[in-house]
This record gives structure tokens, C-alpha cells and sequence, in this order.
């Protein structure tokens, strides 16, 4: 049975004008699948010689076979560049010759021409090759990470509690909780994360912070930064609201209130009911 999103061992039946005709093994000569002479390299083939190929289909809808070596295959879950947006879907370079189509119902998001997400590789009900970016119940679960490790992320989904799915080295489960992060992120993007907790299941539970100490010095340097690029003056303090802080500073409102009781200690700032001014 022919294997469609998969490398197959075929015979070679015949060869013909555009390529070989590889035996599908159905009894019928018609159903016998191509593979064009610009897709075969390993030179010459012989009648009944066995061939090993990845079977899809062409842009008119045969089954159509290659010796080169995809990107992805069915049930892999692979990073992949989004190559054009239509009205049936995305289309994305998986490695061969025909794209490969996202269709418009599994767009949960917008897919930027030209950027590389994550995407699972399946055969729709039409027997057709599909990819969705829905890939979070497809990661696996690591086994060889500790707590304190530094890894790479990639945001996979955004769930409506605002805590991010996130793909660690673009293969295993992680989380990165709202109460984590204080930036702007989108589906796509690539973070650099500690792991911070090991859930039971094996998720990895991801921040983005470094060290208390480090992340309050990096704080109390934007805030100076702020200041004087502003006239020594900013509208924020201890009474600012927690979304001022985050959209300003990317931080908690508790990390920035540490941040500036740092810097009144050394006399470098001074607070009133306006705000937060550099003394010089």
C-alpha cells in the first residue's frame, strides 16, 4: 500500500518520456507512479530495479514520487517558511517541488510571507498532504532537562489565559505563564528561556528572567536611560498602575517599585506625586 507523505520502496516498471514509471502495486498500469528523470539521483534505472521515494502529489493532483529529501514528512513536526497566503489557505516550502498548503481553517493566526514557523505534517480526509501550525499536542516531552538550564523557545500558540505555548529547541512542551513575561511576543518568535519548573506531566515550565540581581540592575539602567532621554523627568512611580510599567518597561509593577528603591538609596532619583525625576 502506498504510503502518501512517506518514503516508499518501489520497482521500477518502465521508463518513459518525463521519467520512470514506478509499479504502485494495484494491478493496473495506470496507477503506476512517476518519477521525473529531474527527481532521480541515482542516474540510470533498470526495469525492476527497487527505488526508495517519497511519495505526494503534483499541482495536478497524481501521485508523483522524488528521491530528494524533504523537509518534513507526515507526522513530523518541522520548521518551515511560509512562502504565500491565498484565499484557500498558506503555503509553505517544505523542500520539494509543489508547497505544501496550510488550509485557511487551521490559521488560527496570522502567518507572515517569509517567516518560519512551526508546523505538523499530516494527510488530510481528501488523502491529501496538510500542514497546521497547531502543533502543541505534537511536542514531546524532554527528559534531560534540569531546573536553571538555559534554552531556546519558540512561541508555538497564545492561549486566551495570555500564557504561551512554547516549543523548546523546536521540539519539546514548554509554558511560559502571563505572570513570566512583561514584552510583546507573537506566535513565531524565538525567546531565550531558563527552565524554572518541571511539571508532572514533564512540561517544561519556562521564564525569561535572569538572575534577581542582574534583573534588577538591567531595570535600574533602563529607568536612568528613560530619564535622560526625557529630560530628567518620567510620569511613573510607586503609584503608576501595572500595565504603565509593563508597556513602558517590560516589567512587574513589584520589580519595578524594587527597582526604584535601588536607585532613591543611591540618591541617584527622587519621587513625588508627578512622578520619578534624575537628580543631578
Amino acid at each position: 500500500m502506498i504510503k502518501i507523505g512517506e518514503f516508499n520502496e518501489l520497482t521500477v516498471a518502465r521508463k518513459g518520456a518525463p521519467g520512470y514509471f514506478l509499479d504502485a502495486e494495484t494491478g493496473n498500469t495506470t496507477d503506476d507512479i512517476l518519477l521525473p528523470f529531474g527527481s532521480c539521483l541515482e542516474g540510470e534505472l533498470e526495469e525492476g530495479q527497487k527505488v526508495r521515494v517519497f511519495i505526494y502529489r503534483d499541482s495536478q493532483d497524481r501521485l508523483i514520487s522524488t528521491m530528494k529529501e524533504p523537509l518534513a514528512k507526515v507526522g513530523d513536526v518541522a520548521l518551515l517558511k511560509v512562502k504565500d497566503n491565498t484565499k484557500i489557505g498558506s503555503f509553505v516550502d517544505f523542500g520539494l517541488e509543489r508547497d505544501l498548503l496550510v488550509p485557511l481553517k487551521e490559521r488560527k493566526y496570522n502567518l507572515e510571507e517569509g517567516k518560519e514557523y512551526l508546523f505538523y505534517v499530516y494527510v488530510d480526509k481528501t488523502n491529501r498532504l496538510a500542514a497546521t501550525p497547531d502543533v502543541d499536542e505534537y511536542l514531546e516531552i524532554a527528559e534531560d532537562y534540569k531546573i536553571g538550564d538555559e534554552v531556546q523557545g519558540r512561541i508555538v500558540e497564545l492561549y486566551k489565559s495570555e500564557n504561551l505555548a512554547v516549543a523548546v529547541e523546536d521540539k519539546y512542551k514548554g509554558i511560559l505563564l502571563k505572570n513570566e513575561y512583561f514584552m510583546d511576543v507573537n506566535v513565531g518568535d524565538t525567546l531565550k528561556l531558563k527552565v524554572k519548573k518541571i511539571y508532572e506531566d514533564g512540561t517544561l515550565g519556562l521564564t525569561p528572567r535572569i538572575t534577581g540581581k542582574e534583573e534588577r540592575d538591567k531595570l535600574q539602567e533602563d529607568i536612568l536611560k528613560y530619564l535622560k532621554e526625557h529630560d530628567s523627568f518620567m510620569p511613573y512611580n510607586d503609584s503608576s498602575s501595572p500595565d504603565e510599567i509593563r508597556e513602558v518597561f517590560h516589567e512587574s509593577k513589584n520589580y519595578f517599585k524594587r527597582a526604584l528603591g535601588g536607585l532613591m538609596k543611591k540618591g541617584l532619583i527622587k519621587q513625588d506625586d508627578e512622578g520619578t525625576r534624575l537628580i543631578r
